[in-house]
């Protein structure tokens, strides 16, 4: 495991890509956990937990989103699919719960818990302690629009985002310098953006998204996250959906 957050940016991007197969849970079985990676390309503890988001993405019932993080490539190699954004997001959820908590790689369980990301009994145990996401979304793709159904939960008046993941459902990537220096690592639902769609107060909501500009971002499939805010910082996962965009 590796710990830290202020990195410099450096280097060079040299990974190259190649598209596997789609990793999605069975579309009849509801969401019961989600399970965001932090990972990087740069982090020598972290190939053990990419092999775990691989496995996991594929259990019925599980939606995993990896999200590489940018603060390690001053090591020597740049993550070709890091963003200050995913960044952000790992920075924001150890804020909320109020731990500072910040490593690579790590697995935030349905936005409240965490654990090491390549522990699968750790992983386990924070899923069984959370509640499961309970509002219903729906995901429709028809041709180039896809829509996005939001249905309203028990709780009116409970301030919460709808966040949009356009991912990428697999790649290897050869790793050129750095810890994993030789190495190839296959990515598991790598998430390419996060897109706020809009706010949520217990109601349904509607959204139509263009699948076309999904895909120009090299998104083969989508994650829907219905994420209850409190004075903007993360919180527990209400309701999540995935869609292949393909």
């Amino acid at each position: 495991m590796r710990s830290g957050f202020l990195a410099l940016m450096g280097g060079s991007i040299l990974a190259s890509s190649i598209l596997c197969a789609v990793a999605l849970p069975a579309k009849a079985e509801p969401v019961r956990k989600v399970i965001e990676l932090f990972t990087s390309q740069g982090c020598n503890s972290c190939p053990p937990a990419d092999r775990l988001a691989a496995q996991m993405a594929h259990e019925p019932g599980t939606v995993v989103i990896s999200l590489p993080v940018d603060y390690w490539d001053y090591l020597g190699w740049k993550d070709s699919f890091a963003s200050p954004a995913f960044t952000a997001r790992q920075r924001a959820y150890s804020k909320a719960r109020g731990d500072m908590q910040i490593y690579t790689p790590q697995a935030v369980i349905d936005g409240i818990a965490h654990a090491v990301g390549s522990e699968r009994d750790a992983i386990e145990a924070a899923a069984a302690a959370s509640r499961a996401p309970e509002v219903a979304i729906t995901d429709t793709l028809n041709g180039d629009q896809l829509r996005i159904d939001v249905a309203a939960g028990p709780d009116a008046g409970k301030q919460a985002k709808v966040w949009l993941v356009p991912i990428l459902s697999a790649a290897s990537v050869a790793i050129g310098r750095g810890e994993n220096a030789g190495a190839t690592v296959t990515y598991t639902n790598v998430a390419r953006e996060l897109r706020k769609l809009g706010d949520w107060d217990g109601g349904a909501r509607k959204f139509d998204v263009s699948a076309a500009e999904l895909r120009k971002l090299g998104a083969d499939s989508a994650a829907v996250l219905l994420q209850a805010d409190s004075g903007g910082l993360p919180g527990r996962i209400l309701g999540a959906a995935i869609v292949k965009l393909k």
